[in-house]
């Protein structure tokens, strides 16, 4: 009789995770390996500069699964193990200790790592980058001590971090190259909002500004102080670098895999070889709702890719056509954005309540159709905002902006 045909996952993340979770689902009794750089077993990432970060959830909630629910499913999970390479011709992927891993389908999920500043003083102890459960950790506990923390990017992560810092008593200044904050997440108009949220909790911000360089203390070794572009000179205890993620695309371009910011994949996120599939960060896919392609860096494209993949890797049609979805708590903030509301993808704003209250809905419009939404401090109502992007119906933005009328009446 034939083996079981074997299909290796790289990449212990979420959406390989639910990459492996969908393959048993639907009836796959073939091997399955799952195998991780780290040694925590797959985890989410947004409770790492949010809930977790602040203590607020305990550790055992950030897994996708319980640890022992992998060996109950017949998967192969190995951790601490790194591949080195993917041999196409044989079919077989290579773990740093030499071992080699035959595969039938291979599924990149290796996911992004944050982007390191190249700065005077960017290994000194102080500096924080976050990724991992471990990072998250450290940064709590450097921010239980309270004191000067400066954040270098005025992103989500940044914002976030910045939050935190504040609810454990640091003084928070961000540093951010552009002239606000999320200018490439949301664009200037709703932007403002969450600027004015952080100034009314104290933080200062640095717009048009980056670091140029960390001094250390007087003894040397820890950080003590950073120096912006204009010279400026802030005292710094903590510096978190929150400049943005690049996806892990090396074992992809090594085995002469099309990479463009981003492991290239179609709408069945499948790569130029027909055998190897990419979902999550890594992955720049073709969104097929969309009609173009994305790479999305949030939880909920790892959530929907991972299982795409799954199918696709079984043969099933599957098609990555989501409507990409992200989700913030800030202080006593909480918002969900359903789209992509990049500067230029859109040629007006409608609100539906009043944005200065923190209770409201955004709406990115273009030519009259809802392209993305968000809805802050209100709630069960993204999946209204969803099927308004599905329909691409043109709505009139008056009975859009009317409390009153429902989403579901557009």
């Amino acid at each position: 009789m034939p083996a079981e045909p074997s299909y290796v996952i790289v990449g212990a993340s979420l959406a390989g995770a639910k990459a492996a979770e969908t393959l048993r689902e639907e009836g796959f009794e073939g091997a399955v390996v799952l195998i991780g750089e780290e040694h925590e077993h797959p985890y989410e990432r947004p409770p790492l500069s949010k809930g977790y970060l602040l203590g607020k959830d305990k550790r055992e909630s950030i897994f996708v699964h319980p640890e022992d629910w992998y060996a109950s499913r017949d998967i192969d999970l190995r951790l601490g193990a790194t591949v080195t390479s993917i041999d196409r011709a044989a079919s077989q992927v290579e773990l740093a200790g030499g071992e080699r891993v035959p595969y039938d389908r291979l599924l990149i999920t290796t996911g992004s790592s944050p982007r390191r500043l190249s700065l005077p003083g960017g290994d000194l102890d102080g500096v924080f980058y976050l990724r991992t459960v471990a990072d998250s950790e450290r940064l709590a506990a450097a921010l239980r001590g309270g004191g000067q923390v400066v954040i270098a990017g005025a992103g989500w992560i940044g914002l976030e971090t910045a939050a935190a810092a504040r609810e454990y008593g640091c003084e928070a200044t961000i540093v951010e190259p552009q002239p606000g904050v999320l200018q490439k997440s949301l664009g200037p108009e709703v932007a403002e909002v969450f600027a004015a949220l952080h100034r009314s909790h104290g933080v200062a911000f640095r717009f048009n500004e980056r670091l140029s360089e960390l001094t250390a203390t007087r003894h040397g070794g820890a950080v003590a102080g950073a120096v912006t572009s204009t010279g400026a000179e802030l005292p710094a205890d903590i510096v978190i670098v929150a400049a943005g993620a690049t996806p892990n695309v090396a074992l992809a371009a090594e085995a002469g895999l099309p990479v463009d910011n981003g492991i290239v994949v179609d709408e069945s996120l499948r790569t130029s070889d027909p055998g190897i599939f990419a979902a999550g960060d890594v992955a720049n896919a073709f969104n097929s709702l969309l009609g173009r392609r994305v790479r999305v860096e949030h939880w909920g494209n790892a959530l929907a890719g991972g299982p795409v993949a799954a199918l696709s890797m079984m043969g099933k049609d599957a098609s990555y056509d989501w409507v990409p979805y992200f989700f913030s708590d800030q202080y006593d903030l909480g918002m969900e954005v359903a789209g992509l509301p990049e500067p230029g993808s859109y040629d007006e704003v409608v609100y539906r309540g009043d944005s200065e209250s923190l209770e409201f809905i955004a709406f990115w419009l273009a030519d009259g159709i809802v392209t993305a939404g968000m809805n802050v401090n209100v709630w069960d109502v993204n999946e209204d905002i969803q099927d308004l992007i599905r329909s691409a119906a043109e709505v009139d933005p008056a009975r859009l902006a009317d409390p009153d009328i429902p989403l579901t009446d557009l």
